[in-house]
Formats: C-alpha cells, structure tokens, sequence
C-alpha cells in the first residue's frame, strides 16, 4: 500500500481519535486495525498517538532552518575548496577549511554566516548543493535497475531453489557474438535450456531488444514439445524490463531471475552456452541479416541434432567429505529420452516425438549444420559474396563418404579457430653464439667432458664474460650434440668422425676409468646411448 503522506495522518488521528477515547475496548481493537492498516503505523505507537488528547500533544519544529543566501554562497565556496566533497564528508570539514581559508586571507565571514554554516547538517548540505550539482553535470546520471520497483517485483530463485522441477521451467540467456570488439551493433543468440530434460533451444536476435526477444520467445514456444512453465534469467535489462515482465504474467509463465553476479545461479544454461552455442559458432562476430539468416538455418538443423541425437550427463546427487566432492551422475540420455522418461510428459507428447524422431536423419542434420557453419565463417571473415551462384552443399552420399576420412584433416567445425602453434624457436639473444663453435670443437676433441668442465674451461679463457648461470645452457647444448653423434654411430657408422670411432687407437688414447660399452655373447645387440663409451659405475 502507498504511505500517506504526513498532513493526512495528522487528520486522521485528529478524527479518529476522539471515537477512539470514547469507545469500549472491543470496539478500540476494530478502530486500531483500520488506522493501522491505513497510516502505516507501529501498533503501540498508534495507541499512544491516538490516546493524546489534541491539547496534550507537544508541537513539534514547525518547519526547516531557512538559511539566507549569504550562506549558501558561503557553502559553495567552501565546497569548491573541498574538491565537491559530499555533505557527509563536507561537514566534519567545513570548521577546518574555514579556520584555513580565513588564516590566508581568502575568506572574511560574519559571525551569523559562521554559526549557520557550522550549524547545517550533512542532508542540508547536500539538499542546497543539489542544483549546483545537477547544473555542473554534463551527462544525467542513469537510475540504477537494482533500486527499481520492477526489479524487486520479479523474485529471486538460487540453483538450490529448483527441486525437481517438471518439463517446462527453462533458464535463459544471452550469448554475445561480438568478436574480439564490442563496437557497434551484432547479433546474439537467444538460449532456453529445460532442467529437468536439458532440452535446449536456440534462436538468433539481430539486436538486444525486448519486443524482438519477446517475439523470438513466441516463436520459440511454438517448436517446444511442452509449454513453458518457468522463465528464469538473469539481471540484464533486456529481461528485466516491463514488457517481457507483463509478457510472462498475461500467459502465466513464472519469471524469475537470479542473484546479481552470481552465475552459477544459472549453472544449466551457462553450461550450453559453451557446449552448445560456442561449439557451434564459435568466437567470430557476426552482424547483419546475412549472418543473422545462417545463424537462423545453423539453428534450425542443430536444435534437432543436439536434443535427440546428443546425450548428456544429469547430476544425481553431491557428497562433501571436506575439502573433495563427489557427484555421482544418471547415465547419459539425450533429452529426447530424458523426456520420454518422465511421467509428468503427456501420452500426446510421447507419441509426437516418437513420430518427429523416426523421421530423423541424424547424417542429414550433420551435413545442413557443417553448411551453415561454413557459410558463418565466409560472412564473418569476409570470404562469401550472397549471390543465385553461392556453391550448393554436398549430396549425402558424398558427406556420408568425407567422414571415413576427416579424422585425418583434424578439426572438422568450420567454425572452430585453430590453435596457434606452440612457439618452439629460441626467443632470446644465445649467450654463447660466439663461442658455440669453440665448445663443440672442446667436445669433439674430448667427448667425455661434462658441460660443467667446458664451462669452467671457458671461463678460464675469458674471465668475467660467462657466470655460472650458463651451465644448464650449455648442458643442454652438449646434450643435443651427443645424440647427433649417437645417431650417426647407430644409422651410419661410416659418417662418424674418424677420431671418434671405436677402433683399438681411440680405446688407447681414453682416460684409465674408462672402459667400451661391451655386449655379452648371445644377447640382443643395444645400440650406445653417446659415444659406445661410459665411465665404471656410471648408469645407462
């Protein structure tokens, strides 16, 4: 109820309370209730109100402080100077700023103007500055959606609020495709997904406009195998608005929406925005009735393919032990099944989705979706010019033939974007590019040296120019080089340097420790892992 404004209530205890003092106690309770009811009054407080006689009562402060215009330009000064603080914040301040400003000279105030400015309250200040506030604004500050009377009439409902909800009360939301820049205008789809089946619908908008979303959503309700129950969306003001509001009242749909920020609220249909929609668009932006149209004919062919020929899993209950979950799932079921399953689903509905399914043909649905992809991505990236000449789609035997083979081209969506190839090269200038040649004539010359001894070997001919920080450099650099030698001993043992070969000379010429890979008489040849050669105790 609307509260009455403070001149009507004081008539009202006026003429109700001389016949309440003057009635019996029954008949007080009935007085009581009705000027409850329309003053909005506490209970108490309208007894005690109400047993005052007009004479008992005090008169209370008859009006506000009327400050002159002396002070008023005395506050916007001191507000200037404050860098337009707010008057919570301005009036603690005012005392100081005017000691400061007076002590320099710049301001002379009476001692009225004074007392009055040190005597004004924060709602005051705020209350005489208003104009001057709004006047220096250049843009209108917009009215948030959240302190609207519309908001709080739609209810919340949480991801624990469903229950076990019938086939019906559907999630929804907005999938943006705007590209890598949200400039200008593009088109978004529109997705439904049911929560208790996971039927899913989706439908393209060629802008972020109620009427056109409330039309869309008509068209959508037409293709539904059931009626839609419940509409539950999030705050964005393409929902929350009055005409998809008084939308959902005339044909008693329950709309709700979910807590601001809180986007697991819409756990269901957040997950087919990426299993659904970005797996079949993908991240391109598309704008224009063109792109709109194939979006259009994607969806007509993948709302089919993907609630009868796609299943999914249903979570069937959650079980925290601390800090680790465990869920355990129904079995996956497309929502086709998921629906035929359900007793709530009405014997007409079964069968007109039993006669919608033998007519199917999931290939068909396959090859129109795989089209109209291809056709998204030559609008998106420029590549298709809509003309009576545009190639037509395969013939199915064709398609049908292609998928024997694809896995061998990789990703098969059009749409998908191709991971880019992992960077390999060296991003960084080589410390040791002038002297790689000199450590690989060190390592050919003595083979057994560890990157460790060349290093040292390095610095003791220049000092100062390689720290020890380039030892696992050169590691790696000694590792590359000994299996390019290892590789020549093992394929082609003839390309090996001379020096390097495991003749009786080279045998004689290595350190006393060590000792040729030998291979016992009768076992399986192992080709060496370096050079044929390893030091006593090491591992291979």
């Amino acid at each position: 109820m609307r509260k009455v404004s403070m001149a009507t209530r004081k008539e009202l205890i006026e003429a109700v309370g001389a016949r309440y003092r003057a009635c019996d106690r029954s008949s007080k309770g009935k007085v009581l209730d009705e000027f409850v009811a329309v003053t909005g009054f506490h209970r108490k407080h309208a007894m005690r109100v109400l047993r005052q006689e007009a004479s008992d009562r005090t008169p209370g402060r008859v009006g506000r402080r009327v400050y002159d215009e002396a002070v008023r330009t005395a506050l916007v000064v001191l507000w200037e100077a404050s860098d337009r603080l707010c008057g919570k914040r301005l009036k603690p301040l005012i005392p100081i700023l005017v000691e400061a400003m007076e002590g320099h000279g710049h301001l002379d105030l009476a001692p009225q103007v004074k007392a009055s400015l040190f005597r004004m309250s924060a709602a005051t200040i705020d209350r005489s500055l208003r104009a001057i506030r709004e006047a220096g604004q250049t843009k209108k500050r917009r009215r948030g959606v959240s302190g609207t009377e519309l908001r709080r009439s739609v209810p919340i409902r949480t991801f624990d609020d469903w229950g076990d909800p019938a086939p019906g009360h559907m999630e929804v939301d907005l999938v943006s495709h705007s590209g890598p820049a949200a400039k200008g205008s593009w088109a978004w789809t529109f997705t439904l997904t049911d929560i208790a089946t996971g039927w899913t619908e989706c439908a393209p908008l060629l802008v972020r406009e109620q009427t056109l979303l409330v039309a869309v959503l008509t068209e959508l309700r037409r293709l539904m195998p059931f009626p839609l129950l419940g509409f539950d969306s999030d705050n964005d003001s393409v929902f929350i608005n009055e005409t998809v509001r008084d939308y959902c009242v005339a044909h008693g749909i329950a709309f709700t929406r979910c807590r601001p920020y809180r986007k697991n609220d819409q756990a269901w249909v957040e997950q087919k925005n990426g299993s659904v929609v970005r797996r079949l668009t993908g991240y391109r932006r598309f704008e224009g009735l063109a792109a709109t149209g194939a979006l259009a004919e994607l969806y007509t062919a993948a709302r089919l393919f993907v609630n009868f020929f796609q299943p999914s899993f249903k979570l069937a209950e959650k079980q925290r032990d601390g800090a680790k979950v465990y869920k355990r799932y129904h079995a996956p079921a497309t929502p086709f099944q998921r629906l035929l399953a359900d007793p709530r689903t009405s014997e007409e509905t079964r069968r007109n989705l039993r006669e919608a399914f033998a007519d199917l043909d999931p290939v068909r649905l396959l090859r129109d979706i795989r089209t109209a992809q291809e056709k998204l991505v030559g609008l998106a990236d420029g590549a298709v010019v809509m003309n009576p000449s545009e190639p037509s789609p395969p013939t199915l035997d064709a398609f049908m033939t292609s998928l024997r083979t694809l896995w061998h081209e990789g990703e098969a969506r059009p749409t998908a974007t191709a991971k880019a190839p992992q960077k390999r090269w060296r991003r960084r200038p080589d410390p040791l590019a002038t002297v790689t040649e000199q450590l690989k004539a060190w390592f050919e010359e003595e083979p057994w040296r560890t990157g460790r001894e060349l290093l040292e070997k390095l610095q003791a001919e220049q000092p100062g120019d390689y720290p020890d920080g380039l030892l696992r450099t050169v590691q790696r650099r000694l590792k590359v080089w000994r299996s390019e030698q290892a590789r020549a001993l093992v394929f082609n043992p003839s390309a090996a340097p001379a020096g390097r070969r495991l003749g009786a000379e080279t045998v004689s010429s290595l350190p006393r420790d060590w000792v040729p890979l030998r291979v016992a008489s009768g076992s399986a040849a192992r080709p060496p892992v370096a050079q044929g050669i390893v030091r006593e105790g090491d591992l291979l």
